[in-house]
This record gives structure tokens, sequence and C-alpha cells, in this order.
């Protein structure tokens, strides 16, 4: 005859609390953008001159970078750490990395044509696109994703830069803005000391 345990009835409370800790949900930490109005609907144009539109990417997070392709420093520089701490983030976990899709936008319509976007965007992931359009088009873009450039004339027409506000947002699935990757603080890094490591953490943060 089994005789009866008093730790029995112990265990199973415990038992039962455990499984209720563990099914509780833990608390959500909120983006820091959750909310702003920032971004909003667009039709540019892509490689190939195709009409590239923000329901392309529907489900989709997206890195949305604007800069251009004649810059002499600080895009490149942002690319790369970008770029580089995009792919840090596909070796760590390649299913989620797959859901971003990165994206360059000029801020030079009268020189970044599609193709001059294509050719340059490859210099720094694979999966990055560039897109452009008429001076309306990333006007009315830019506008939405409250980004802010100014054409500064240089020694002739051709010979000018475009000062430009310096982001990269972070979107959702749903186009909705997440948060700012930090390319201002990246910059002062030494890639060989970790600044990749700062930007596959803020997506490993926020990429469901």
């Amino acid at each position: 005859m089994n005789k009866f345990s008093p730790i029995a009835p112990l265990l199973a409370g415990a038992t039962l609390l455990l499984t209720a800790a563990c099914s509780s949900p833990q608390p959500v930490e909120r983006p820091p953008l959750e909310g702003a109005r920032i971004g909003g609907s667009f039709t540019l144009v892509g490689e190939g001159n195709q009409p590239v539109s923000d329901s392309d990417f529907a489900g989709q997070y997206r890195l949305v970078y604007f800069g251009f392709t004649n810059c002499p420093d600080v895009c490149p520089v942002d690319l790369n750490y970008l770029m580089l701490g995009l792919g840090q983030f596909e070796r760590q976990d390649a299913e989620r990395a797959r859901k971003i899709q990165p994206i360059m936008i000029t801020v030079d319509p009268e020189r970044d044509t599609p193709e001059a976007m294509a050719t340059y965007v490859r210099n720094f992931h694979p999966r990055l696109i560039g897109l452009s359009g008429t001076p309306e088009q990333i006007a009315d873009v830019a506008r939405k994703y409250v980004v802010s450039y100014v054409k500064q004339e240089g020694s002739t027409p051709d010979n000018y830069i475009v000062g430009h506000t310096q982001l990269a947002y972070l979107m959702g699935p749903a186009g909705e803005p997440l948060a700012l990757i930090p390319v201002d603080d990246i910059r002062t890094v030494d890639v060989n000391e970790g600044t990749p490591d700062i930007v596959a953490a803020e997506l490993d943060r926020w990429v469901q």
C-alpha cells in the first residue's frame, strides 16, 4: 500500500507556481520611436528605372539611410558600419536578419540616377538597395522621414556637396518607426574595436 507523503502536496504546489511564473508574459520594451510621425507612403525609382514603393516592403523591417553617392566621407563611413553591423547580425541570427531590408535613399537626385545608386550600394552589402527619383519625390519622402538636406555650391556647377541630416532609421514590418541606429556615435569608434557590434545589438534588440 502506498503511504501518503506530506511532501507531495508541497511539490505539486511548487510545480503550479513554477508553471504560472513561466507562463506569465514578460514586460516588453517599447521602441523609442513608437508613435512618432516618421515615415509614410512613397514611390521612388530603383535599379533598372523600376518604380519602388513602400508597400513593396510590407512585412519586412527596413533599415533606412539618407545620403548621396558623391558624399566625400560621412556617407561611406556610415554605410560601411551599418552594413558591417547588419552582416554581423546575419551571422548571429540569419532567420531574423532576413526580415530586414536595408535601403539607401539619395538626397542628390540630380546626380544620383538609379544606375549610379545601384552601382554605389553594391560596395556595401549585397542586399542594400539604392533609391532615387525626381526632386519632388525625394523632397516628399525626406519630409516624411524628417530629413533635411541642402545643396552647397562648389567651385563648378557639378562640384557640390549636399548637407543632410545624418540618420539611420529602423522601421517595423508595417512601416512604423522603431528606433534610430546611432550613426553619429559609431563613427567615432574604430571598426576593429567593435563598431558593428553597436549596430548588430540594436537590430537584435528590436527585430522579432
